[in-house]
């Protein structure tokens, strides 16, 4: 049992870091070859997980070597225009100009409901309004409409608005994240402070993060609160 337990723990980060080295897709963003190499991977490591009788290297070897295939092919893809259409395929156009595509949709094998039903999750109700609608390589379409019925956006309706900032996590989980205080040119003070005036101590935080411009943000048990 003893032996099993450890062989599970091995094979098991074994997986975590070949899956991790593959990046930081999605299920659903995955292209073709890097979906395939993750089922065969699971699978690899399932039959010495079961059968203590299989060497444990007979496991991780097999995973080895497809994540090595697969970043080979990563690589490939990245440098050659060539290899990446014959890995991960070209886009198809299902929708132009307001009309639907009905052979491209028969040669990808997408319905015509399973089109509209993609075009609802976009907002899109009316067909009439899509100037185009493509189907990406990792299997999800994307709807452009015609411009003139995309919403207006801050610009177009003469709206100034302030520049977006990225703010950064200052306490998480009752705990300092110093590291990161200097980002933002913040002091561990002014953060004490801010607490101090919303009567409530580093434990008591769930999240505080504060922008480059000061903006401070609280959440705890009791609430949020910004300044």
């Amino acid at each position: 049992m003893i032996v099993t337990f450890l062989r599970t723990i091995i094979l098991y980060f074994t997986l975590i870091i070949a899956i991790r080295l593959m990046g930081k897709r999605q299920i659903g963003e995955m292209e073709p070859t890097e979906f395939v190499v993750a089922l065969v991977i699971s699978d690899l490591a399932a039959v010495p997980m079961q059968d203590p009788g299989i060497p444990l290297f007979s496991g991780i070897v097999p995973i080895l070597t497809v994540l090595s295939l697969e970043l080979l092919l990563a690589a490939l893809s990245f440098s050659s225009v060539r290899v990446r259409r014959l890995i991960c395929g070209t886009p198809v156009i299902l929708m132009e100009n307001g009309a639907i595509l009905y052979p491209n949709l028969r040669k990808t094998r997408v319905t015509v409901n399973e089109l509209v039903e993609h075009l609802r999750e976009s907002g899109i109700t009316d067909l009439a309004t899509v100037q185009y609608a493509i189907l990406e390589t990792n299997g999800t379409i994307s709807a452009l409409r015609y411009s003139k019925y995309e919403p207006a956006d801050a610009k177009d309706a003469g709206v100034h608005v302030e520049q977006m900032e990225l703010p950064v996590i200052v306490i998480s989980d009752g705990r300092w994240q110093k590291e990161n205080l200097s980002f933002v040119r913040q002091t561990k003070r002014q953060a004490e402070k801010f607490l101090k005036e919303n009567g409530c101590t580093v434990k008591d935080v769930a999240l505080l993060t504060v922008t480059p411009s000061g903006k401070w943000y609280l959440s705890a048990k009791k609430g949020a609160a910004t300044n």
